[in-house]
This record gives C-alpha cells, structure tokens and sequence, in this order.
C-alpha cells in the first residue's frame, strides 16, 4: 500500500486543562469549596485571601457575578459531557434545615471497629486468639456482618500473619466476637444477626413473645420473611395474638448493626446549604452562601516581585526563568479568582431560575405546588446548556422556611390528566404515598389496585409506571406489606 500526502477538514472541539478544572470547580459543593481553595492556595503562591474582606467574605449577599471571559469560559465548557444522566428521575430526599455558614460540624466519636478492639481488650484471650480476633473484627463491614468465610478467615491467618489455626477455633472467637455490642455483630447474614439478638433477649427477658421469635427466626425465617404468616403460625400452634406480638418483638430488632455504630461517625450527613431562600412579603429573596463568596486576590508581593524582575538585566537567563514562573503563577491565580466568580454567577442565575418556575413552592413549602420542571427547563431559561444545568443540580441544596432540599428535588417529568392539565409527578407520588398510607394493612392494594384509584383520579398512568414511583418511593410490594 503506498503512502500519500492530503489536505483534510476537521471539526474537533478540545476542552483546556482549566476548562475542564472549571467544570469540576462548579461541582464542587460548600462543604468541599474552603477545601479546594485551601489546597489552590497552598499549591499557588501568588494566591491569597483578602485578610481586609474578612472571614465571611461578603457575608449573605449576592456575590459580583460578572468578570472578563465569563461568557467565554461558560460557552467552552457548557457542551462538555452532554451525555450525563439526568439525576432528577431518581429519588429526592428532602433533609432536614441546618445552618447556612460556621463550621461543618465533626463528632467526636470512635469507629465501629476501633469499639470492638476496645471490647477485645476486655476479654482474656492469649496471644494468638488475639491474631484471630483481631482478624475477624478487621473483616467485619459497615453494616456489621462477618461477609467473609471462615476458611477464608483460616487462609488469611495463614499466608498474612503465618499463623496456623483451625476453623473450630476461629468460630469460637466469633461466637465470643458476637456477644459484643452492639447486638447482632459479626453475623453472617440477616438470619443469624436476628437469632444473635434474640438469644440475648432470651437471656436477659426469657418472656414467652421473646421465645416464640427466636422459634419464628430460627426454624422459619423463610416463610417469615415472605409473609407466610398462616403457616407460621400453624407450624408453631399460635395463636394470632401469640403471633403478632412475636412479630412485634422481631420488628424491634435492628437488621443492620454496625450502621447505628458507625452512623455519628459520618460527617456527610451533615448538610450546608449552598444556597438560603427567604420569603420577603410574598416575594422569595435569594442570597448565595457567604462561604461560596471568598474574597481572592493576587499576592502583592508576587506583583512586586515581577515588576522587579523585568525591571532588572532582560539578557540574565536565570531573570527570564524566574520571571515566567512568577507570571505563570500570577496569571493561574487570576484564572481561578475568574473561575470562582464564574461559579457563583452560574449557580446564582441557575438558582434564581428555579425559583421563578417554582414561585409558588417557595412560598407555601407544598410538595404538591411543584410545576413539572426538567433540565431543558432551566437551560432554557438561563442560556446555559443542559449539562451546566444538571452539575449544579446534582450537587448542591437550598435552604428555605420549610426545610433544606437538594435541587433536583424540584425537577419533576410532567404527567397529563384527564382534562388534559400537566402535573408534576411529585404531586402524583404524594397521592400515591397517601393511598399506600390508608390501606387496610391486613390486605394491603397491589399495584393494579393503585392504577385504578389513580386512574379514578384522573391520572392517565400506567401500571408499570406505579410500580416505578412505588420502588423511588422505598415502598415494597403488597405482600411484604401485608400485617396481621
């Protein structure tokens, strides 16, 4: 084959390094932000913080949002990843309101497993029990279960720490492992963390309701587990009374131990709000998180320095070399002060569009005043694209009179009905949770049963659509809802 020489036309788009960096700068949330300026700062000299503006910036206020290459650093970097998945089709969770600025709360608390090496201490054990224990403690996971075999346990002993054990040996240290709190670690599955707990409750209680769980547990978990309630009861000869009130006795068991253990432990579920919404006389008000408004500027001394440089001998190599690193340096700093303004301006008209389309939630704090919204929604209404649109959504939260919510919690498809009016779906899985809540629990609805009364509504719905809303919901089917 031989080789030949060509003129060609290309359309190509690249992304820069720091247009790609401001991409990642707008997903970057208020509890990360103090962060990623903290670490620009110590990788950039010529960077620093205004001491004149003081620690809260501008405070509440609306930040400035305009600075040179706004309009073309956002048109770089709009089209970048337009193949994200909309984030606002999967579960809203509305949280709890938290202070908008201070510190981001740390509890003070030990692990799950640094309080059962603690326990450890307390039992009398040689040396090599100790190796053991210490082995299954370390393969113990967040939610409290040993996932791991124990001749899997036997081998990592083996090759890891060269100690040679039976598998005997290592389910007695479990068995011991067990007796810890909280009750139910160390199981290997749902089944023996209930029997676990229940063994305990037998020992300290020894009520007959107590016994009869244990029973339930042990020898019937599976027609338990799948509501077979009936044949329970006649395999055990209870009495519905005898049987509900053992139930109730499971019901207060905890399937998931080590998540109550380690839940304090989490900073992450401490919220801080991106942005704060007020209701001014009927008027929702708006105002950016301070700590998303620092107050950058450019090192004066960096200034200095450069001036100097080229000031002094243009023909000493070391000078030049010197000077391009302090330009350099200068010229990084003003692109991410450019940066951090962009940010706030994106998310500022972002925010203010939202709640131009939800004026009426943000006055009243009603789930069922939300307006069908989608991303193209907003991108329209801002000029921004799409995925600008859906990293500023996915990311941060607001908070308002009623509560604080992430912002994909107001994006909603749209859903038609009988007169033709669009509802948002979030009105239709709130008549939908309604439903579920008033059902007769001893014949909970199937989902067939809640198409028609939504249908009844005046939703045209379908049933695999209920099914869908029902699962965002974290509400089971009918069977497993069935009481006695």
């Amino acid at each position: 084959m031989a080789l030949s020489q060509g003129l060609y036309q290309k359309l190509q788009q690249k992304l820069s390094p720091q247009q790609i960096q401001l991409m990642k700068l707008l997903q970057v949330p208020t509890a990360q932000l103090e962060e990623r300026i903290k670490e620009e700062i110590e990788d950039n000299p010529a960077l620093e913080l205004d001491p004149e503006a003081g620690e809260a910036g501008q405070d509440d206020d609306q930040p400035e949002a305009t600075s040179e290459g706004t309009d073309a650093d956002a048109e770089a970097y709009d089209n970048y990843g337009d193949d994200d998945e909309p984030d606002y089709k999967t579960r809203e969770d509305a949280v709890p309101e938290l202070p908008g600025s201070g510190s981001i709360p740390h509890p003070a608390a030990t692990s799950l497993h640094d309080s059962l090496i603690e326990q450890l201490g307390l039992l009398q054990l040689g040396p090599q029990d100790v190796l053991i224990a210490e082995q299954i403690i370390g393969s113990i996971d967040d939610d409290g279960y040993l996932r791991r075999e124990t001749l899997s346990i036997v081998d990592d002993l083996a090759f890891k720490q060269n100690v040679v054990v039976e598998a005997e040996q290592v389910e007695t240290i479990i068995e011991k492992i067990q007796l810890f709190d909280p009750p139910g670690i160390a199981a290997r599955n749902v089944q023996e963390c209930l029997v676990v707990q229940l063994r305990r409750k037998v020992i300290r209680q020894g009520t007959a309701d107590v016994r009869n769980a244990l029973r339930i547990v042990e020898f019937h978990f599976d027609e338990f587990s799948k509501r077979h309630f009936e044949k329970v009861a006649r395999s055990l000869g209870l009495t519905d009374e005898q049987l509900r009130a053992s139930i109730d006795e499971i019901r207060k068991l905890n399937p998931r131990p080590g998540v109550v253990a380690g839940y304090i432990n989490k900073a992450e579920h401490y919220i801080v709000p991106d942005f704060i919404v007020y209701n001014s006389n009927g008027v929702p008000e708006l105002s950016l998180n301070h700590r998303n408004a620092p107050e950058l500027r450019i090192s004066s001394d960096y200034r200095d320095m450069l001036k100097d440089y080229e000031k002094g001998g243009k023909s000493d190599k070391k000078q030049k070399e010197a000077a391009t690193f302090i330009r350099q340096k200068i010229d990084a700093a003003k692109w991410f002060i450019d940066a951090i303004r962009q940010r706030q301006h994106t998310m500022m008209i972002t925010m203010q569009a939202i709640i131009d389309h939800q004026h009426n939630f943000f006055l009243s704090g009603d789930d069922s005043a939300l307006r069908p919204m989608i991303l193209k929604d907003i991108a329209e209404k801002t000029g921004l694209d799409i995925s600008t649109i859906s990293r500023v959504a996915n990311s941060k939260f607001v908070q308002t009179e009623f509560g604080s919510y992430r912002l994909k919690h107001f994006f909603s498809e749209s859903l038609s009905t009988d007169s033709g009016e669009e509802v948002s779906t979030h009105e239709v899985k709130t008549f939908l949770q309604e439903l579920i809540n008033g059902e007769d629990k001893r014949n909970p609805l199937s989902d067939d049963q809640l198409t028609e009364m939504l249908q009844e509504k005046g939703y045209n719905i379908a049933r695999r659509t209920v099914a869908k809303y029902r699962e965002l919901l974290e509400v089971p089917v009918a069977r497993l809802r069935k009481e006695l």
